[in-house]
C-alpha cells in the first residue's frame, strides 16, 4: 500500500468515526464513556495522518 493510499484509508475511517460521534450524541441512550472513546480514536486517527503528510 503506497502512503498516499494508507492516508486516504486514514481519512475516510476519520470520517467514519465523525458521523459515529455525532449520531452517538444525538442519541438520547447514548454512553458517554462510548463517545469519548470514539472521539479518542478520531484524534489519534488525525495525528497519524498529521504524522505521515509531513515526512
Amino acid at each position: 500500500m503506497s502512503l498516499s493510499s494508507h492516508i486516504e484509508e486514514l481519512r475516510k475511517k476519520h470520517q467514519t468515526l465523525s458521523v459515529a460521534v455525532e449520531a452517538a450524541q444525538r442519541s438520547p441512550a447514548s454512553d458517554d464513556l462510548e463517545i469519548t472513546r470514539l472521539k479518542k480514536q478520531k484524534l489519534a486517527i488525525k495525528q497519524e495522518i498529521t504524522r505521515l503528510s509531513t515526512h
